[in-house]
């Protein structure tokens, strides 16, 4: 069972044009969902990939990223919208498409010198992955792999993201479709 076929596409989501890929519909699947955490804790498990700890992007990355560091006995970090978390925090600014918008990490979530895979559903644009990983590196951490359920080649994050320097993992691609 391929995950790609239990993803929905919504035509003309959020506006004209734009074909929304639903990754609820794979997740509400025992199978589809434990496909993903299996798929992913296999590549990450091989030891191929060394990281200190998970940190997910709000808010599907907290679902595979949580399920995802419960199998590898990893710990989970989540990097939250402006205004969500409680204690000191270190913010990073991107731009959307109309204006810009604001992610948050705790200071002290990350210890310097850690290594940190990013975990999130999809990628578009680019534009929050970027964030994230600048917010990892503002708290002296390294990256060593943002990962995916899907990505969105046509749109351009991975291209974005490859060009400055990060290695990138997606378990499937929508492309021009």
């Amino acid at each position: 069972m391929p995950i790609k076929s239990k993803i929905r596409t919504i035509p003309d989501y959020p506006k004209k044009g734009i074909m929304f890929r639903d990754i609820t519909t794979l997740i509400k699947d025992p199978v589809g969902f434990r496909l993903v955490i299996d798929s992913l804790t296999q590549r990450y498990i091989k030891g191929n990939i060394v990281f200190d700890i998970i940190v997910g992007i709000e808010s599907r990355g907290f679902i595979i990223g949580g399920a995802l560091a419960y199998t590898l006995g990893k710990g989970f970090v989540p990097i939250r919208k402006k205004g969500k978390l409680p204690a000191e925090k270190v913010t990073q600014e991107y731009i959307l498409e109309y204006g810009t918008d604001i992610i948050e990490i705790h200071k002290d979530a990350i210890v310097k010198g850690s290594r940190v895979l990013i975990v999130d559903d999809l990628l578009a644009t680019g534009g929050t992955a970027l964030a994230a990983a600048a917010l990892i590196e503002k708290l002296g951490a390294t990256v060593v792999e943002l990962c995916f359920i899907v990505d969105l080649p046509d749109v351009g994050g991975i291209k974005k993201l490859v060009s400055k320097g990060y290695k990138v993992f997606t378990l499937t691609k929508f492309k021009g479709d």
